[in-house]
């Protein structure tokens, strides 16, 4: 009886205090949760942050924990508050967050975000040429809180002279995200929108835009964009983190393609400095 009893109760005491092997190893690990701006098609965003969180936890060995936002906003008030320690954000909600967060750094982008670039399109029946052309004319944006389709977009129609709360027809569209702006110019819903580019050709290069029906008529000088922002205290998890992502090539994660990237490479809070000011000069941020 003693005998039986004795590895019972030991297995149990395990058991009670997690030292069994995997399991409380597993425990042990530091979790880190992502998050990213919901800028496109929001079930190919989340399978594919699904899949790099995955990717990025077997790099550094921490748990990875993807934690999708219902929105912008969302995202930079999760960041904020501590929620999530690692974002993909655009150009203005990076600025948003490291503002709330002085500590937080961006540390990586896409080569492309170096020199990004947003498209105006226009309904083919439009007769919409130029920035000049849409005074009167019906507009959608992206998400307010979009770098690539609102504020820089809002800042060149700005510079053209048109004013998108007074010059349009009726106040501008806010449409939440790219791939929902092309539908909308497609569809005849708005004459004319303002999006990313790299979501703009991805969208005619797989067929999901009818560009027989929907044309660029503007390409906007460039800007910086896109960066991975972390707030970490530990600086070797930190450091584990950024090695992980600035090594990471196309094979690695589904969400390489869905970024139209084969790699990140670095950058700094510094770059960013030119879009924060757009964003006081139109007065999204104070």
């Amino acid at each position: 009886m003693n005998k039986m009893l004795g590895p019972t109760i030991l297995l149990l005491l395990s058991l009670l205090t997690g030292c069994t092997g995997d399991n409380g190893d597993a425990a042990k690990k530091e979790t880190i949760k992502i998050g990213a701006i919901p800028d496109q098609n929001v079930a190919d965003l989340n399978r594919s942050m699904e899949d790099f969180a995955n990717n990025l936890g077997k790099k550094t060995g921490m748990n990875i924990e993807y934690v999708p936002s219902v929105d912008y906003a969302a995202l930079v008030t999760a960041f904020q508050r501590g929620e999530i320690q690692l974002a993909w954000f655009g150009g203005l909600t990076g600025v948003q967050a490291r503002n709330l967060v002085p500590e937080a750094e961006a540390f990586a982008q896409r080569p492309i975000d170096e020199k990004f670039k947003s498209v105006f399109i226009a309904h083919e029946n439009s007769e919409i040429n130029s920035l000049e052309d849409l005074q009167g004319k019906s507009f959608t944006f992206g998400s307010e809180s979009s770098t690539s389709g609102h504020l820089m977009p809002r800042y060149f129609m700005m510079q053209a002279g048109i004013d998108a709360d007074q010059a349009l027809d009726g106040k501008p569209n806010y449409s939440g995200s790219h791939d929902k702006t092309y539908k909308l110019v497609e569809s005849g819903a708005y004459e004319a929108g303002a999006l990313n580019i790299s979501v703009w050709e991805a969208a005619v290069k797989e067929g999901k835009v009818d560009d027989s029906k929907v044309k660029v008529f503007y390409t906007t000088p460039e800007y910086f964009d896109y960066n991975w922002t972390v707030n970490i205290a530990d600086e070797e998890s930190k450091k584990k983190i950024k090695d992980a992502i600035l090594t990471m090539s196309k094979e690695d994660s589904e969400i390489m393609d869905l970024l139209q990237t084969d790699r990140f490479i670095e950058t700094n809070n510094q770059n960013y400095q030119a879009i924060e000011e757009v964003a006081k000069q139109l007065k999204i941020i104070k």
